[in-house]
């Protein structure tokens, strides 16, 4: 059969999903049998095999040690946003595993136009600005750059900032109770200074998140963007799409839901939503 053929393609996505199955049922680290081993099981020659490794390897599902195989990469880690009550918005867990922080940067300096609007601070108001290395179990994880109205934090050091929870932080240390903040997420790639300080390819795969922190007079506290190596971080939504029951209508034609092929799920009642953020581990 040759390669690139819709046909090899078809067997390439067999064996991807076998391989798929392995990693799933096993446990970080585990072994995988060996080329030979798999290229007999399933049938199929070496180059096969090779391509569909290839690209589990590339998305961090497998990592191959040269001279001694195949094994399951490290699994990926956990933090659940679960919905906060009945009004919008989600609850933060505790996520799991050790996290620390290396603080790359940390100066105080003028806001100027673009974070003062973010901030509602005058572009000559003094900031704090910390970037920092997030590790996780020691590993590099996330580059976070804070920043943070210098009057809020009199006394922050760097120290602080390099383990605990820096909103714990606010609250015991300078009166600061974090409220609310509104979280976006893009796709992005990671710069020759960024692959570095990951310890990733440049150009790898990566989530760019941006993030405005109030208190509970809606004052903002903090504006950070940080970002996510895509190898060890992903989302996962659990959602209701359950609504309460409209008033019936013969004339009604079927709804389309994004993501969802037409008639393929409907449900109805009151409707919830929680998503999953999978990092390797996240904030």
């Amino acid at each position: 059969m040759v390669e690139g053929t819709p046909q090899a393609g078809a067997k390439r996505a067999r064996v991807r999903e076998c391989l798929r199955e392995l990693v799933e049922a096993g446990v970080p680290g585990d072994a995988i049998p060996s080329e030979r081993t798999l290229c007999e099981r399933l049938g199929v020659s070496r180059p096969t095999l090779r391509a569909a490794v290839d690209e589990l390897v590339a998305a961090r599902l497998l990592v191959r040690e040269h001279g001694r195989g195949m094994f399951v990469a490290p699994a990926k880690i956990t933090q659940e946003l679960a919905p906060a009550g009945p009004g919008p918005g989600f609850n933060l867990p505790k996520a799991s595993s050790t996290w620390a922080g290396r603080v790359l940067e940390f100066t105080t300096l003028p806001a100027g136009a673009g974070i003062g609007r973010k901030l509602h601070l005058t572009p000559a108001a003094d900031i704090l600005y910390i970037a920092r290395l997030r590790l996780v179990d020691g590993e590099p994880m996330a580059i976070e750059h804070l920043h943070v109205p210098a009057e809020l934090v009199p006394g922050l050091a760097p120290a602080d900032m390099e383990s605990g929870d820096f909103y714990q932080l606010l609250g015991t240390a300078h009166g600061v109770e974090v409220h609310e903040a509104v979280q976006a997420i893009e796709p992005t790639v990671v710069s020759e200074r960024e692959a570095k300080l990951l310890g990733v390819p440049v150009l790898s795969p990566a989530l760019r998140f941006e993030r405005l922190t109030t208190d509970r007079t809606g004052r903002p506290v903090e504006y950070v963007h940080s970002v996510y190596r895509g190898d060890r971080y992903r989302i996962l939504s659990r959602m209701s799409l359950a609504e309460p029951d409209p008033p019936f209508d013969p004339a009604d034609t079927p709804r389309h839901r994004s993501g969802i092929p037409s008639g393929g799920l409907t449900a109805r009642g009151t409707g919830r939503t929680s998503t999953r953020e999978d990092v390797q581990r996240l904030l």
